[in-house]
């Protein structure tokens, strides 16, 4: 882990500055959009409606940008590219920094639902190429797990800050940390060789230290595609192997059921529990302490004794569990309980993009990072299609039966097929098809 840190040192703080920003917000947001449209309620179907249409542009927008910026960087170098979501997340803070009525929320709203198809996807899957490029293959799944870990240690900071500042000193906040990071980014990131170092260490050791080339030991490389790939060559890559259409389900249905979750969770806790500002911040808390002690601490040690993919399927297990516990939530302290899970859940990311990025050569890893966004973009334009009206359904007044949870309790299910994906996902899968 320090060595994975000690060449990641400048990415790594800009991940945390960058994450700080983004975040901070995250705690105020369910009581401004209220605010704004609703103000003296706490059910809002209006509200619940405009976040999931936000959420699903957002999503279809992130699909068609993030694997061409993924695949842009591989020609033009991850720091130039990162420099765009850096920028652009600065905006919609921003406006909400400057004033939080109704009009200026909605221009809050068309502006994050704008820079986010850019910043959110493509923040994430430049900087796992990053990594991936400093990085070689058997530290990289620690790596991924370190970047990870950081970036919810910028989580944790921002719901810190948001906890004992006031809405309009949130977003001013948030804005001056969005700020920081792309000044930092710009002075202190060095670019990178796109993993030329990497590929000319890897032929060298082959020449003085020769190995089998049986499956069991031979690492598997794609062939080389084109600079501009098209969407057939895209699912070309994604069906070239087993372990790529099984990562790709397992990635589809994961983040079908987690973006349910973020859906219709906080608005659950509103119409349930009534929880405000101060009981999100301590929720969110106690997932962002859990989920970077996990990727910082747990995630180095377990990879490497476990394996990616029995990690995987633990991660998911920790996913459902935490799904189904916050639909029966029965009082107000069991959505603490259930976000505890948090600590097996998040490592569901980070071992995916690991087995992913240990399929192709050092010139790929932008596209295949982007591909595997991709996919959790389209299950995010899909969720807010399908969990948006049943949230608002189930917490209305016609709803069929009383089960406010119940739009929790289908994303749930969504993980629980991402698991049973996993199990079939052999650690032989990771080596050559021998097709």
């Amino acid at each position: 882990m320090k060595e994975a840190a000690a060449e990641l040192g400048h990415l790594l703080v800009f991940a945390f500055l960058f994450c700080v920003g983004a975040f901070m917000v995250a705690p105020v947001i369910t009581d401004v959009t209220m605010a704004a449209l609703c103000p003296g309620q706490d059910q809002c179907s209006l509200a619940i409606y405009l976040t999931g249409l936000q959420q699903a542009i957002t999503g279809l927008g992130a699909l068609v940008v993030t694997p061409v910026i993924g695949n842009l960087s591989d020609r033009y170098g991850r720091k130039a590219l990162l420099a765009l979501p850096a920028t652009l997340s600065i905006v919609p803070l921003a406006i909400m920094a400057f004033n939080q009525t109704r009009p200026y929320f909605y221009a809050f709203y068309v502006a994050k639902t704008l820079t986010a198809m850019v910043s959110e996807g493509a923040m994430m899957c430049l900087s796992l190429a990053y990594v991936a490029d400093k990085v070689p293959e058997g530290r990289r799944a620690a790596a991924f797990g370190v970047f990870s870990g950081v970036c919810t240690a910028g989580f944790v900071g921002g719901t810190i800050a948001a906890r004992f500042l006031s809405v309009s000193s949130t977003f001013q906040v948030a804005t001056l940390a969005s700020v920081a990071a792309a000044v930092y980014l710009r002075a202190f990131v060095q670019e990178t060789d796109r993993g030329a170092s990497l590929l000319r260490d890897e032929e060298a050791s082959r020449l003085l230290f020769p190995t089998s080339s049986s499956p069991e030991e031979a690492s598997p490389r794609l062939p080389h595609l084109r600079k501009a790939p098209s969407l057939s060559e895209m699912a070309t890559l994604l069906t070239s192997s087993s372990t790529f259409t099984r990562a790709a389900v397992v990635t589809f249905f994961h983040s079908l059921g987690e973006t349910g979750l973020q859906t219709a969770l906080l608005y659950f806790l509103k119409a349930q529990f009534h929880y405000t500002k101060n009981q999100y911040a301590n929720l969110l808390l106690i997932i962002g302490i859990t989920g970077s002690f996990s990727q910082l601490t747990m995630m180095p040690f377990l990879a490497p004794k476990l394996g990616e993919q029995k990690l995987l399927v633990v991660a998911l297990t920790g996913s459902c569990v935490h799904g189904f516990l916050y639909s029966i939530a029965w009082s107000f302290w069991v959505p603490y309980l259930a976000a505890s899970c948090v600590i097996l859940s998040i490592l569901v990311g980070p071992c995916i993009r690991s087995i992913v990025s240990k399929k192709v050569g050092p010139s790929e890893q932008g596209m295949v990072q982007g591909c595997i966004t991709g996919i959790s973009s389209t299950a995010s334009v899909i969720s807010p299609l399908v969990f948006t009206p049943l949230t608002a359904w189930f917490l209305s007044e016609t709803t069929p039966f009383n089960f406010k949870g119940f739009s929790l309790a289908c994303a749930g299910f969504a993980t629980l097929v991402a698991l049973i994906m996993s199990i079939n996902m052999r650690p032989a899968e990771v080596q050559p098809d021998t097709r």
